[in-house]
């Protein structure tokens, strides 16, 4: 039998107890949207100091989501971005989301920081560019389609090389690349409507201290199947 390489996800510190009690852990939620791939999927703890894997050693490597911020350049995140630097290199194949999407644009020499215009939370519609319909990631997208988000900062500079295949009202770099092997996304194709109510419950009193209409939030959520179908292409392809 041929042993299949992983797809390793790189864990970028734990959700707060209330969401981990009831839903896990980040590694957890991306096991359950990777359902459509036979691939073994290892877990690495980077918030923990384990050690991260070598390029070629797996099929795909996630820089999950976090509580952290970038630009806190806590000791781990920073030992993560230059392995990341690395993997770029490499050509093995890389995949951030939120946390992930804005260390690696820090690693290549992007800017991070907090978003001028509040945090974007909820579901929220993005759009294509035209080099994101012609990405062979995307080509079962629709020009235009919603996902779950929750950030405060985010890349407000792309480094050198990138290409902007997605944008929301509020973010213009919701989907990113960086050549043939390097995907990110500002947005969160591993949530689930309960984990998205879930974060918003969590963060209920400074929305509501900041005029978010929350009820009205946690009703607009349903099922968004199409993110899902993003990051199983990506690491699938």
């Amino acid at each position: 039998m041929i042993r299949r390489a992983p797809i390793v996800v790189v864990q970028a510190g734990r959700p707060p107890a209330a969401l981990r009690n009831l839903h896990g852990e980040q590694p957890d939620w991306f096991k359950a949207a990777l359902c459509e791939r036979d691939s073994p999927i290892m877990v690495v703890r980077a918030h923990a100091n384990e050690p991260l894997p070598e390029p070629g050693s797996f099929a795909c490597a996630i820089i999950t989501g976090s509580w952290s911020m970038v630009t806190d350049r806590e000791d781990w995140s920073e030992r993560l971005a230059e392995w990341t630097r690395m993997i770029v290199s490499s050509g093995s194949r890389l995949l951030g989301v939120c946390y992930g999407h804005q260390l690696i644009a820090h690693a290549l020499g992007g800017e991070v920081d907090y978003h001028p215009n509040g945090r974007e939370i909820g579901p929220k519609q993005i759009k294509l560019t035209d080099s994101g319909l012609q990405s062979p990631w995307l080509r079962n997208s629709p020009p235009s389609f919603s996902a779950f988000l929750t950030h405060e900062q985010s890349v407000l500079q792309l480094p050198e090389g990138a290409t902007v295949l997605g944008r929301s009202q509020h973010d213009p770099h919701q989907i990113v690349s960086y050549g043939h092997n390097i995907l990110t996304v500002q947005f969160h194709p591993e949530f689930t409507t309960d984990i998205m109510r879930a974060c918003i419950e969590h963060r209920r009193d400074k929305l509501v201290a900041d005029g978010e209409e929350v009820d009205r939030l946690l009703h607009s959520i349903e099922s968004l199947p199409i993110p899902k179908t993003l990051i199983n292409a990506f690491c699938g392809g």
